[in-house]
């Protein structure tokens, strides 16, 4: 009998939880290794899930459970930072007419939806684990891990995130950069009215808005220009956060008055990066945020991740040759729709930064939106 390639996937977020699933279900056997002892399921706040991102979360089999524990919207608002409500823009179904436009909900419950699925799969896990060392030749890579054991595959699928240790050991030299950006964010109860994202421009802050992530509760959050973190003791974070959330009106007030636990308000940069040329080196590949990221103003960082998985894993489930032509089939198929969302993530974040007033964002964001309506 012939014995299922090997798969390591390095990295417990979006793109690998969502690669070994599909790899398992194919029939290949996987080993996925996670830095944090706590798989990451309790980080974060709260997520915007585009309809592309929909569509792939169908494909992994947890729609219904995303759906039930969501809360699924289909316009945004823009407002003045008074709370005026200026425009309402229907969203564009960018995963089909038969799911959401846009599903909001808690980081940490997704993640959870994806952990469960992933023990479903089969597959061996390994938390608090990492690489210590990548040996390839022509058939495969040897792994030590910092536990001390040993491994062969056949492939490594690198998807430990923007700070990825695999990228640099196979010797690719990109890193993330900084665009000028950052962002308070924080979970918060649902005020009774907020039944969409609502965003204001202008004001203290370049952006303030907020999200539904379930009938109960939305995550809000405040993007100004960044600050020496250093310059900011964490115990002073709801503090800043409510100073900056101050200044706006509609709902912010309802809202402002529940930011008071400095521990659950997180403050992140923007980042840009986008790996080139290629997303391989021999029989290691990158996925989702180890190949790219963008700044969160098209809210497609996790989807981007997501359908790295899903073209990846069909790929490699229907190629009898894993080689060089095959991963640099993917790059090439990813690379035209990656790019496109990073620049017009960076862009509208761009023109935020340089007060441009009559920049085209509502018309660059369609534009992008409906390409990503095609199948990835």
């Amino acid at each position: 009998m012939t014995q299922p390639r090997t798969v390591l996937v390095i990295g417990g977020g979006a793109a690998g939880n969502a690669v070994t699933i599909l790899l398992r279900r194919a029939g290949l056997s996987v080993d996925l290794i996670e830095a944090k002892d706590d798989w990451n399921a309790t980080a974060g706040s709260g997520i915007t899930l585009q309809g592309n991102a929909l569509r792939v979360l169908r494909e992994l089999g947890v729609w219904e459970r995303i759906e039930a524990s969501g809360y699924a919207f289909g316009s945004v608002g823009i407002t003045a930072p008074d709370g005026t409500v200026l425009h309402v823009q229907d969203d564009l179904r960018s995963g089909g007419d038969d799911l959401p436009a846009t599903v909001g909900m808690q980081r940490p419950r997704l993640q959870q939806i994806l952990i469960d699925a992933v023990r479903a799969s089969g597959a061996s896990v390994r938390l608090g684990t990492r690489a210590e060392s990548l040996d390839q030749d022509a058939d495969g890579v040897d792994v030590r891990f910092t536990d001390g054991t040993e491994g062969r595959y056949d492939l490594v699928v690198a998807a430990d995130g923007l700070s990825s240790a695999t990228r640099a050991a196979i010797g690719i030299t990109a890193k993330p950069e900084p665009t000028g950006m950052a962002i308070w964010r924080v979970a918060a109860p649902r005020p009774a009215g907020v039944v969409r994202t609502d965003v204001a421009y202008g004001g203290p802050a370049y952006i303030a808005g907020y999200c539904p992530t379930s009938e109960d509760t939305i995550y809000a959050y405040v993007v100004e220009a960044n600050r020496d973190r250093a310059s900011i003791p964490p115990e002073t974070y709801a503090a800043e956060m409510r100073r900056l959330a101050s200044a706006y009106g509609g709902f912010w007030p309802e809202i402002t008055a529940h930011i008071t636990d400095p521990a659950k308000v997180n403050y992140t940069w923007f980042d840009r990066m986008l790996v080139e040329g290629s997303w391989h080196r021999g029989r290691v590949v990158l996925a989702g945020d180890a190949a790219h990221c963008c700044p969160p103003t098209l809210a497609q960082g996790a989807a981007l991740s997501l359908e790295d998985a899903l073209v990846l894993a069909g790929m490699l489930t229907t190629s009898a040759t894993w080689d060089d032509a095959l991963f640099q089939a993917y790059y090439e198929r990813r690379i035209r729709r990656v790019r496109p969302v990073v620049e017009a993530s960076v862009q509208i974040g761009r023109w935020q930064l340089d007060g441009v007033r009559d920049a085209d964002v509502p018309g660059l964001m369609g534009r992008t939106m409906a390409m990503l309506r095609e199948l990835p």
